[in-house]
């Protein structure tokens, strides 16, 4: 068995009685493994958008101070008195941080399952992966293949299993093709490379002129900028080619859902696929939203008929729905494409410390496409 310190660092996020977020770096001990377990020795975890919500809370983070030291710095942000009832059952609490994360397995319990992973470079999604340390179930473990460093296996979880159970929700729900927002995003990327090689049709919705480029230059063939006075008519074209009646925002607010299914009716009374109905066509138009890159409120203007829905969506949930047989098999599919399909990008890399520094926290916290932080816990500079 490896030394392995008897405490290490980790983030923790506490919010107090009075109205205040505090993220901190603190020690806490590292665990003996138990018989079912191993401790990773972790090595890189990405700061992925569902990890901001327990990293922030409802604190307004344009607010946030930092104290103490460049090594162990406090940051401070209040949290507003109208945001306080969602944030109670957390108060007083200091929670770990980081859904995922990967490195080197550097001691196991007595199991089979967990010896055979001793020494092997694996990807975990346990939480509390913002830390130099973590003891996980060795059945929450992803051995990496070989060649493979933790850095590249770092995201094998959220957005590769994301971009699979939005081909599978497909497929379960009877469509055919997809629609994505911020399809720019690390997980945009993904989903195209995914949809190429297996040949699901999709229509990728951005809006900046750069990103259009990206992804065609990726082999993206229908990409649509919604900023572009003709977006309405770009993406009923791209519609009615692929035939798409799924939708996935990653925006939440505002009017683009509504705006995708009014163009989805368009394309199902222009491509001859729907038979005149005073009630709109019945073929079933779907949006679920699954992030909230804009916090306001989602607009529609029902102007499509009454064959349409708009939910929510969530990985874990789906995860469960297809049942732990066809959960392996995508965890597999994931690890033996992690450096193709399912490679992740990232444009800055930051120390434990340096995940909490001001300058930081309001590059990645704005959730730019195409800005990914990835945590490097054993990095000292």
């Amino acid at each position: 068995m490896t030394d392995i310190p008897a405490t290490a660092l980790q983030i923790r996020s506490l919010i107090t009685a009075d109205h205040t977020l505090e993220l901190s770096l603190d020690t806490f001990d590292v665990p003996t493994p138990r018989d079912d377990q191993v401790v990773i020795r972790v090595e890189a975890a990405p700061i992925n958008p569902s990890d901001l919500g327990l990293l922030f809370g409802a604190a307004d983070m344009r607010e946030a101070t930092v104290a103490g030291t460049s090594e162990r710095p406090v940051v401070t942000a209040p949290v507003p008195d109208g945001a306080m009832a969602a944030m109670s059952a957390r108060v007083g609490q200091s929670l770990p941080v980081g859904n995922e994360g990967a490195g080197v397995v550097v001691a196991a319990g007595s199991s089979p399952e967990a010896q055979a992973l001793l020494g092997a470079t694996v990807a975990a999604f346990g939480g509390a992966m913002y830390s130099e340390y973590r003891c996980v179930p060795a059945a929450l473990c992803l051995r990496l293949p070989d060649g493979v460093t933790p850095a590249e296996g770092a995201s094998c979880f959220v957005n590769p299993l994301t971009a699979l159970g939005m081909v599978g929700t497909m497929r379960l729900e009877g469509h055919t093709a997809l629609v994505h927002t911020a399809a720019a995003s690390n997980l945009g990327q993904m989903l195209n490379r995914l949809c190429l090689a297996d040949g699901v049709g999709l229509v990728n919705i951005v809006r900046k002129p750069e990103q259009e480029e990206l992804l065609r230059g990726q082999g993206a063939q229908h990409v649509c900028n919604s900023s572009d006075p003709s977006f309405a008519d770009d993406l009923t074209d791209a519609l009615i080619a692929t035939g798409a009646t799924l939708a996935f925002d990653a925006i939440g607010g505002g009017d683009l859902a509504g705006r995708i299914l009014s163009c989805m009716e368009t394309a199902a009374n222009a491509s001859g696929q729907a038979e005149y109905n005073r009630y709109g066509s019945t073929i079933h138009k779907q949006v679920y939203i699954y992030g909230g890159l804009d916090r306001g409120p989602t607009t529609i203007h029902r102007d499509f008929g009454m064959a349409w829905g708009i939910g929510g969506w969530l990985l874990m949930p789906f995860l469960a729905r297809v049942g732990a047989e066809e959960a392996q098999r995508l965890r597999d599919r994931v690890a033996a494409e992690i450096t193709t399909t399912f490679a992740s990008s990232y444009t800055d890399e930051v120390t434990l410390a340096g995940a909490l520094a001001i300058d930081a926290i309001r590059t990645y916290g704005r959730q730019a496409t195409g800005q990914k932080f990835l945590v490097t816990p054993h990095r000292r500079a």
